[in-house]
């Protein structure tokens, strides 16, 4: 026999498009062969009909011609030849007549029944399971809207609970269902072989009995063939008996196994997240606008083909492309109160998706996976093992060196004495800071009615009010290598620290608020909203230089220096939490849009993959930056100690002196007052305030001499 197509069982589960495009071949399969085995039961049924009329009427002949005899008929009368002859006929015929009614009683068994049993029960079973399936399918895609529909801002336990158990109770349902339906549908394949043999089979033997009783000279070639049928509808039935128990089996194990996979959200222990994935493919719901402020969210089979996303909706045979993915970016983004949704914006810009998946598992994955393809892994002869190595070294590249922090490690301030600088790390979650963040409005971190600046003001636009204070020495040509052609040198030429990078961007805005990341989040969404609401695309790319004392951004073709951030202004730098491309600094600036003398404006920027490292960077030059102000404040106290002695010293020693000066003077005039006492008392020295100062401590101690 020819093989067997079969519907695959272990799919069920994930009820993909495809499956169901199989299981509509199968269905209208189906269809075609009760409309088929209807046809073929009339026309048996007529043959039955037929042959308990030809055997009614056999023995109704055979009947009336038994009866000859007792008939009297006006012309010739008493013919005992006639009635003999009429008599022998009559047993011939009742014997034929009993020969019928044993073919009708056969073809009842072994024509009727196989075809009438496959009629009633296998083909009506068919149709029950497909009620029964349609109705579960109906029920879990009621469950999974009103599942994919609960709030992520107000949660209600209760609701969640409710709500969950309704995914968990209608998706058991309906993969048990579909299993069994599978199961009828592969098993309808042979059966339709069986309906058809069976009868035809116990027809044909029938009529051969019929005739081996009226006669002995039947072929046997025909007898041959009919037990070869035979035997092939039994081994058809031994076969069939042998894959109903194997699916039976499989059925069994695929409900213990898939059991956890009927909750939407799976525990993340279990299921761990794949981030070297380069194909995926799995329903995500994706969001429609329908006017300035609706939308709707319409359930779709997605995957990925190469660098193309394509969407498929249930039913169809092939899908379509959704969007070209190769050079996109994705990000997570919070839209209409959904969890899980993530946009994906094409290389140009022109064209973005919101999509919408059904657990955090699926999230990460779709999202690492975008981006693995965007990087064109997937061109490469093992992507997934390339993926693994290209996402590692992306991890060690945005890694600080310990270098430096080791050789001061000693002379780290404490807590309080850090720059108020902070930055995200590459699995954008919030931790032990979410109550504080929780508190954060977004009114208090941008200030309502704010200007965008979508463009980097050119060198000869620097004297704009707060740009001049910010940008320096604007205009002049600098070679971020250090190298300098003439005999001045650059200001960063002795800096330790010499970083570029290549930057594009995207925009700027005055802020409220400089001592959270969160700041910084919320002007990239803002800024990119207004980028896609006024349709701007276009960005200035630039060379951005990271050095101990400033942050440069240079034109990268005449070198000429756009814009001077003085390090110390910058007092806050984040990357996205999803979206590594992107990140942005808080620069305090004196004067702005405020009353007060000091403003904040936040610069974003986008780069290639490095936002992190460009973060690692700045944050390494301020490190560098402090501890170098922490040396000169040591050498300026330890100078001024030295400076202190010195003139203490110079004290001391002026001090010694005048003393040395006194003691000599009094000396003097002990030696010449004795003299002058003797020869006559009218005559007077006349000595200096300090002198008489001495000679009174003189005589004082001549008087104590003299009473001792």
């Amino acid at each position: 026999m020819p093989g067997i197509d079969k519907l695959p069982i272990e799919e069920t589960l994930e009820d993909s498009p495809q499956t169901r495009s199989l299981l509509g071949v199968f269905e209208e399969d189906a269809t075609a062969i009760s409309n088929y085995m209807n046809q073929l039961y009339q026309a048996m049924h007529r043959i039955y009909d037929a042959q308990n009329e030809l055997s009614a009427a056999t023995h109704l002949t055979s009947k009336l011609l038994k009866e000859y005899e007792k008939q009297r008929f006006p012309l010739g009368g008493d013919d005992e030849v006639m009635s003999s002859t009429l008599q022998q006929f009559s047993k011939v015929i009742d014997e034929l007549s009993s020969c019928h009614a044993v073919l009708s009683t056969q073809l009842a068994d072994a024509m009727m029944f196989p075809i009438t049993q496959f009629k009633e029960r296998d083909l009506k079973e068919i149709l029950t399971l497909k009620e029964v399936f349609q109705i579960a399918s109906n029920d879990h895609d009621t469950a999974i809207n009103r599942y994919s529909r609960l709030s992520k801002k107000r949660e209600n336990d209760k609701v969640k609970y409710e709500v969950t158990e309704d995914v968990y109770t209608s998706r058991k349902k309906q993969h048990q269902t579909m299993m069994h339906y599978f199961c009828a549908l592969n098993t309808l394949q042979y059966k339709k072989k069986i309906a058809l043999l069976e009868p035809l089979l116990g027809y044909m033997q029938a009529q051969i009995s019929f005739f081996k009783m009226g006669s002995e000279n039947l072929n046997g070639q025909l007898e041959d063939f009919l037990t070869n049928i035979g035997t092939s509808v039994q081994n058809v039935r031994r076969e069939m008996d042998s894959d109903v128990e194997t699916m039976q089996q499989t059925i069994e194990d695929l409900e213990v196994a898939s059991d956890p996979l009927y909750v939407p959200d799976p525990d993340p222990s279990r299921f761990p997240v794949n981030r070297n994935l380069t194909r995926k493919a799995g329903y995500l719901n994706a969001r429609n606008k329908t006017g300035l402020v609706s939308s709707t969210w319409d359930r779709q089979f997605y995957f990925t083909q190469g660098g193309n996303l394509m969407s498929q909706a249930r039913g169809d045979v092939a899908g379509g492309l959704a969007m070209d993915i190769d050079n996109c970016s994705v990000m997570a983004v919070d839209c209409e109160d959904r969890r899980y949704c993530f946009q994906i914006t094409s290389f140009d810009g022109k064209k973005s998706s919101i999509l919408q998946a059904e657990s955090k598992k699926d999230h990460e994955e779709w999202i690492c996976t975008i981006n693995n393809i965007s990087k064109q892994i997937y061109l490469s002869e093992n992507p997934e093992e390339t993926a693994a190595r290209v996402n590692q070294s992306a991890l060690e590249a945005v890694t600080p060196s310990p270098s430096f922090q080791q050789r001061h490690e000693s002379l780290r301030p404490a807590g309080p004495t850090r720059p108020p600088t902070a930055r995200t790390s590459s699995s954008g979650s919030l931790g032990s800071e979410s109550t504080n963040l929780a508190a954060l409005s977004l009114d208090s971190l941008v200030a309502p009615d704010t200007p965008i600046q979508f463009d980097i003001i050119s060198p000869v636009c620097e004297d704009l009010p707060g740009q001049a204070k910010v940008s320096g020495q604007g205009g002049r040509r600098t070679n971020p290598f250090g190298e300098s052609g003439g005999s001045t040198k650059s200001e960063t030429e002795d800096s330790i620290l010499h970083q570029l990078f290549i930057v594009r961007f995207l925009g700027s805005m005055e802020v409220k608020s400089d001592d959270h990341p969160d700041v910084v989040y919320e002007t990239m969404r803002q800024i990119l909203a207004a980028r896609a609401i006024h349709n701007i695309f276009r960005m200035t790319e630039s060379h951005l230089l990271v050095t101990c004392d400033c942050l440069k951004l240079i034109d990268p073709q005449t070198q000429v220096t756009r814009l001077t951030f003085p390090l110390p202004c910058v007092v806050l730098y984040a990357t996205h939490q999803e979206n590594k491309r992107l990140f942005g600094f808080v620069l305090r600036t004196s004067g702005g849009r405020s009353e007060s003398n000091l403003s904040s404006v936040c610069y974003i920027f986008e780069s290639n993959n490095e936002g992190e490292k460009i973060c690692d960077s700045v944050g390494l030059a301020k490190q560098i930056a402090l501890h170098a102000e922490l040396d000169r404040r040591t050498s300026e106290k330890q100078k001024e100690i030295e400076r202190v002695k010195e003139k203490q010293q110079k004290e001391l020693n002026k001090q010694k002196q005048i003393e040395k000066d006194l003691e000599e003077q009094s000396r003097l005039i002990a030696a010449s007052s004795r003299p002058n006492q003797a020869s006559s008392e009218g005559q007077f020295v006349v000595l200096s305030s300090s002198q008489s100062e001495e000679s009174d401590l003189g005589e004082e101690g001549k008087k104590r001499e003299s009473e001792a």
